[in-house]
This record gives C-alpha cells, sequence and structure tokens, in this order.
C-alpha cells in the first residue's frame, strides 16, 4: 500500500498469488533425452535436497523429449515412487520446446529448469528463486561467469562460453552475463507473457526469453553457482553453436526491423521508476545526450561527403548550401527516431520544420560570429578564425540540442506520445500524482497469452502463504 502521494514513491511490487494449500509454489522441470542412467540420480538428489531446505510445496516434472532408450520408464517409476514428481512425454525433441510446454500448462507461481547433469550446485536453487517469490525480480538465472561463481571446466567451453556472451552484449545489447548456463527461473505471469513470443525450441530458447524479457524491462536477477564441467554431456557443441548464432541474427534482425511486437511488452510487470516524470529530473537525459551526439558525429561525416560530391559540379557557396540542408533534414529525422524515440509518421513535416527553424538559428550565430569578427578586425589571423567558429559551433550545438528537447520534440508538444488509458485519454502526470502513469495498452494484460486461452490472473494477490488454511482469509 502507498502511504503517501510522492511521485518519488514507487508502490510495492506484487508478490505471487496464493495458491490452495498444498499447492505448488515451484515446479522445477529437468528435461531429458536418453538419459536413462543420469535420471534417477538427479531426481532423488534433487527431491532430497528440496524436501530438506525448501519451505515451500514443490513439483518435480521430468520433460522427456522423445527418448528412445529406457528413460521414459525410469521416469514413470519414479512418478509412481515419489509424490511431487510427474513425467510429461513429448514426441519432439528441444529442450525450448520442453520448456514452453510445461511452464504453459503449470500451475506453480515459480517455474524453473535445471540440466540433469546437475553440474550446478543445488544450494544456489533457494537464493534463485526466493526473489521471484518475494515479487523482487521477475527472472533468475544462474550465471557462471559472476565474479563469485566457482567454476571447473575446459579451455574449449570456457572460450565458447565467454565468446558467445560477447557476442550477445555487442549485437543484441544484453546485460546478463551466462545466457547458456542451465540453471534458471521465472514467474509463472511473467512466462505468460513471454513465450508466446519465443519462436526458439532449441538450445536459443534461453537466450531469445532472456533478450525479450530485457526488453520488456523485466529484473533479471543473476547468483553467482558453483559449476562442474560434465564430461560426459550429451552436447553437441558446433551444432549448437551454430545455431545460438543464426538465433542471434534472427533476433537481431527481428529488433532492427521492429517486426517483433515489443508494444505487448512495454514494462508489464510492474511500477518503474523510470516511467515516472519527477520534477527537476529530465526523462531520459543522458541517453538523448549520447544519442544526440552520435547523430552529430554522423552527421557531420555525411555533410563532408555531400559537399564533396557537390563541389565538383558548382561552387563553395552552392554546394556548403545544399550539403548543409540536406545534412540537417536527415539530422532532424535521425533525432527524432533514435535521440528522442518518436516513430510513424505523425508530425514528421512539423518537426522538419521545426528542424529547419533550429538549423536557421545555428547558421545565424556562426555567421553572425564571422561578421563580428570581421567588424572588429578586418583582418583576423586564421587561428582567431577557428576559435570564434569552434565557439560558435559548440554554442550552436548546445542550443539545437535544447531547442530539440524543449520545443521540437517536446512531450507537451505531442512529439512523444503519451500513454493512454484503457478507453479513455492520458491521464495528468502532476508532480504530485497519486498513482504511477498509465501503461501503454497492448493486445493483452499481464497474466494473459497472445491466443488469449489463459485463465485471467490479474487479481491483487497476497504474499505466498502455503500452508495457511483459513479459508476467511481475504487474499
Amino acid at each position: 500500500m502507498r502511504t503517501d502521494s510522492s511521485p518519488g514513491t514507487l508502490p510495492a511490487r506484487e508478490h505471487l498469488p496464493a495458491g490452495p494449500a498444498g499447492a505448488p509454489v515451484l515446479d522445477v522441470v529437468i528435461p531429458v533425452y536418453n538419459e536413462e542412467r543420469d535420471l534417477q540420480p538427479c531426481v532423488l538428489r534433487l527431491h532430497e535436497h528440496l524436501e530438506r531446505t525448501f519451505p515451500y510445496p514443490f513439483r518435480i516434472t521430468i520433460a522427456d523429449n522423445a527418448s528412445t532408450d529406457a528413460t521414459l520408464e525410469v521416469a514413470r517409476r519414479l512418478e509412481a515412487r515419489i509424490a511431487g514428481v510427474r513425467t510429461l512425454r513429448l514426441e519432439q525433441k528441444g529442450r525450448g520446446r520442453a520448456l514452453r510446454t510445461v511452464w504453459s500448462a503449470s500451475d506453480a507461481p515459480v517455474l524453473a529448469y535445471m540440466d540433469v547433469d546437475l553440474s550446478t550446485d543445488l544450494n544456489a536453487l533457494l537464493p534463485l528463486v526466493a526473489p521471484l517469490i518475494s515479487g523482487h525480480s521477475d527472472l533468475a538465472i544462474g550465471s557462471r561467469l559472476a565474479r563469485s561463481a566457482r567454476v571447473v571446466r575446459g579451455p574449449k567451453r570456457e572460450f565458447i562460453s565467454r565468446s558467445y556472451n560477447l557476442i550477445l552484449r555487442g549485437s543484441l545489447q544484453a546485460r546478463f552475463s551466462d545466457a547458456q548456463c542451465g540453471f534458471k527461473a521465472i514467474r509463472r505471469d511473467v512466462a505468460r507473457v513471454l513465450l508466446p513470443l519465443v519462436e526458439d525450441t532449441g538450445w536459443f530458447f534461453d537466450t531469445e526469453m532472456l533478450v525479450l524479457a530485457e526488453r520488456a524491462g523485466c529484473r533479471i536477477h543473476e547468483v553467482p553457482v558453483d559449476w562442474v564441467d560434465d564430461p560426459d554431456s550429451t552436447v553437441h557443441i558446433v551444432r549448437t553453436a551454430t545455431e545460438d548464432l543464426k538465433g542471434v541474427w534472427r533476433v537481431g534482425k527481428a529488433l532492427a526491423t521492429g517486426s517483433l511486437p515489443l508494444d505487448r511488452l512495454t514494462r508489464p510487470f510492474g511500477d518503474d521508476p523510470r516511467d515516472r516524470e519527477i520534477m527537476d529530473v529530465p526523462k531520459g537525459l543522458a541517453r538523448q545526450l549520447v544519442g544526440f551526439c552520435v547523430v552529430g558525429g554522423l552527421s557531420t561525416l555525411f555533410y563532408l561527403l555531400l559537399y564533396s560530391g557537390f563541389r565538383l559540379f558548382t561552387g563553395s557557396q552552392v554546394a556548403n548550401a545544399l550539403a548543409l540542408l540536406i545534412s540537417a533534414v536527415a539530422n532532424t529525422a535521425a533525432n527524432r527516431r533514435l535521440t528522442f524515440g518518436v516513430r510513424g509518421p505523425g508530425g514528421a513535416v512539423r518537426h522538419q520544420a521545426q528542424g529547419l527553424v533550429v538549423f536557421g538559428i545555428g547558421l545565424a550565430l556562426t555567421s553572425g560570429s564571422l561578421v563580428a569578427l570581421n567588424a572588429a578586425n578586418a583582418h583576423p589571423a586564421h587561428s582567431t578564425e577557428l576559435a570564434v567558429l569552434v565557439a560558435a559551433n559548440l554554442a550552436a550545438t548546445v542550443l539545437r540540442f535544447l531547442l530539440f528537447r524543449i520545443w521540437v520534440f517536446s512531450d507537451r508538444d505531442g512529439g512523444l506520445p503519451e500513454p493512454m488509458a484503457p478507453g479513455g485519454p492520458a491521464p495528468s502526470h502532476g508532480t504530485h500524482a497519486a498513482h504511477p502513469p498509465v501503461l501503454p495498452t497492448s493486445p493483452f494484460r499481464a497474466g494473459d497469452a497472445a491466443d488469449g486461452t489463459w485463465p485471467d490472473a490479474t487479481r491483487r494477490p497476497g504474499p505466498v502463504r502455503p500452508y495457511d488454511t483459513d479459508p476467511g482469509e481475504t487474499r
């Protein structure tokens, strides 16, 4: 509950919904393919560990990926022998397919998975899921690349893992440290929004889900793990790496072209302080400054190329004017899209007209500086002219950024779209608003699948209390 109306005060993130007494809070999925030898020791060890250390009801789900050996028979014997263990048979291979199938059907509010080889120390399991149960985080991953992780593995796997994560950081701007560790967890309400958008059904499933989660504004909790390489792993490194690189290309292309429906993923899982307008705290100023500087540098190179081309056919003044005009239009368009995040054709002509006005003001400032210098000194030194032009251009750049921010692409002027409340106009975001801004509407709510088949789960739940049996208490 919020206790004041200060715009800097955030409401607490929702806890997980409390299910019936004895209902599982955690569902741990073990995807397997031809693991008849390792499956039983893994399940017995995991079950014993959870019974001894986990304070909530749990379930272990064995997802058999079309095994051709005795894996299914072993799984069914375990299911019959141990309460809380169930088996699901899939007729197609693919770790991502197995996780999607089990997680989509599970009734547990926290969903996790781990590899059957149990390379990760199980002591990290409770720290992995605790932030999800508390409502602090949306996803959690084990990281073998964290500073405090203790890892025993061969140099080839170490090199491949670190190289792959560098590729993710460089191409998809991923900020999580370890995409491939087979030790992850996600809240069910988050999974129901993300899973319909994840295409991969194999080993790239984890990476794609994490990238989409980051773009959604989800909080990803990382747990340093103790990890020992399994020398008998059946993973085909070259084929897996090739498929992962194909997935990176596909997701990167989709993000670059805008074909992913990211409107569904705009911060659907709780209030975010970056979405709030607070007095004297400009929104996105640092990012806009960086974008403006990058666009400015590229525009300068574009201007020099244009000037050099026009200079072959006309005089310097005409070439300069044409190059400045075209580069100014390109600069405004690039700043509109990249720096200030304005999309769509709405207002584009007006923005270009205002951009030309801003360009004219900057040109007048630089030209006026030279006129003033020549009036003060009929024959100024070349170094003096350069110094005056540098100072004037710096002032013109600062002025151009300020005018872009407060006039051309101002929120108040309609340059940036305001969040719309369902069925009505955008709410007022005054400095003492009692509620956080309304997020943009999406085709479905958090907790609903894209196809509309998910049950409604939008009630405001209380904290998890799996042993609370009082039927009269308000949840």
